[in-house]
């Protein structure tokens, strides 16, 4: 017929310009246009609803029929379909596609109808997405506006995140939890080191947490330490800072000879099964203690999470990144089953290891969330990694505009994978120029520069320890406390 052969050459002409291969819509069995069956399927199933979170992103729809079918959607401003006519097969296992992509939705919730027909029948597909508002019942600050609120941040690492085993680490028989708090040279965290800190402007406090020496067979945490994590967090909340609260050295590297640190949270996909109940009875723990506490306290999954052999910023393949991917979906869905404000307390999720590198931001997916706008990305930066740390013999002292570069394109990539393509908000949960061999006029350089950047990309960062000797509680490097806060006016 010869109405057949113009659909046919014009479905072919739009699959050339659009770059469509053949796999989405291919030809029929026969010219017959019409249909005695349709079904609209995703992954395999009948479907009438897609859902999408408020970034842009697709999904593919298989229409499975055995005659010529359309498809329109009936708002093309935001909710677009890949291929809008195709033909069907009469062998019922096989399927055309289109795939549906929606825009960033910088607006309230939305919906569309996408419509497909084939000879006389008709089905549906809702499209909704969701938008910026705040769900009913939701007094809860979003991400967006939390991020806003932040000034600087410190880590009060080295304290409540230590990670040795005494059971192969003879010389440390710890038996009261202040051993534990101490074992790494800090002293017994009080309320007024942490009102100086405050004090001196940082207005958001990481307290890292590892759980694994303080919790049985069975999973357990053990009641004295969950009471005196709680002590810590209140005297954060009472200095009037919002608190990050975290599951630390629980994940972490090994070399195979280490026996003072055992990460049991890894990315991978075969020790995923083992992994994830006791993930969740953590997380399912820890949330129903805080589950009252306001919008000032967050959670944070985890900290550097690594592959199965515990390297650093490290993927031995696709399925470590899917392993991680799960991983962060039970913790949100075990945060959020405990009810309370945790319905809506917003959460801090972090790539793999953290970490700044195109390919794990750009294999990290947001988990999907009951509401809207509470899922926080953090990345940890150390860049230039030979300036900041000890590189040895690779040492860069001077911070110049090779440093500068880098630390210009680490901003750009993560700007763009967590803000603009999947709308999150971000900030780096980690940061500092902490080897103290270099130049204190070339720290300050750095530290003015990172300041310098969050404010042009309206985010913050939290320098790591340092700074303010705990023991003497002084500001023993007040130069870059102060060149860090001078750079905000």
């Amino acid at each position: 017929m010869m109405i057949t052969r113009n659909i046919r050459t014009f479905l072919m002409a739009a699959m050339m310009c659009c770059g469509i291969t053949t796999a989405l819509t291919a030809c029929s069995d026969s010219d017959d246009s019409s249909a005695t069956r349709l079904t609209v399927m995703k992954d395999g199933a009948a479907v009438s609803q897609l859902n999408f979170t408020l970034a842009s992103s697709s999904q593919l729809l298989a229409i499975n029929t055995d005659g010529e079918w359309t498809a329109e959607t009936s708002d093309t401003t935001w909710c677009r379909l890949q291929v809008h006519a195709g033909y069907g097969y009469a062998d019922s296992l096989r399927n055309s596609y289109t795939r549906v992509t929606v825009a960033k939705n910088e607006g309230e919730a939305r919906e569309a109808v996408i419509t497909i027909k084939a000879g006389d029948m008709t089905q549906t597909v809702t499209v909704s997405q969701r938008g910026m508002g705040t769900d009913a019942g939701d007094t809860f600050m979003s991400g967006f506006q939390l991020v806003e609120n932040l000034v600087l941040g410190y880590n009060l690492g080295n304290t409540l995140d230590a990670s040795h085993d005494p059971a192969t680490q003879s010389w440390f028989k710890p038996t009261t939890v202040s051993d534990w708090e101490t074992c790494w040279g800090q002293p017994v965290t009080t309320p007024e080191i942490i009102q100086d800190i405050t004090e001196r402007g940082f207005n958001i406090i990481r307290v890292p947490v590892t759980w694994f020496p303080h919790m049985d067979s069975e999973g357990n945490v053990d009641e004295a330490w969950m009471n005196r994590v709680e002590e810590v967090v209140n005297y954060v909340l009472d200095a009037g800072c919002y608190c990050i609260l975290n599951v630390q050295h629980d994940t972490g590297a090994t070399d195979g000879t280490r026996t003072d640190s055992i990460a049991w949270i890894a990315a991978d996909i075969d020790e995923y099964p083992a992994i994830s109940p006791r993930f969740k009875h953590l997380w399912t723990q820890i949330a129903t203690r805080f589950r009252d506490y306001d919008d000032h306290l967050l959670f944070e999954a985890m900290n550097e999470t690594l592959n199965g052999q515990r390297q650093w910023n490290t993927a031995n393949s696709a399925s470590d990144y899917e392993a991680l991917n799960k991983l962060l979906q039970d913790f949100v869905d075990a945060v959020r089953a405990t009810g309370g404000n945790n319905e809506f307390r917003n959460l801090v999720i972090n790539p793999m290891g953290a970490a700044s590198k195109q390919e794990d931001i750009d294999a990290f997916e947001c988990p999907y969330d009951t509401h809207a706008n509470h899922l926080i990305a953090s990345v940890h930066s150390y860049d230039p990694y030979n300036f900041c740390n000890d590189g040895g013999e690779w040492n860069h002292y001077i911070f110049d505009t090779e440093c500068t570069d880098e630390i210009d394109a680490i901003f750009a990539r993560v700007e763009k994978r967590f803000a603009q393509e999947l709308g999150m908000p971000f900030f780096f949960g980690e940061f500092g120029a902490i080897d103290r061999k270099k130049d204190m006029a070339e720290r300050i350089k750095y530290a003015k520069y990172m300041v310098s950047k969050f404010k042009a990309y309206g985010t913050s960062g939290l320098w790591w320890m340092g700074l303010y000797d705990r023991e003497e509680m002084e500001w023993d490097e007040e130069e870059i406390a102060n060149a860090l806060f001078e750079s905000l006016q």
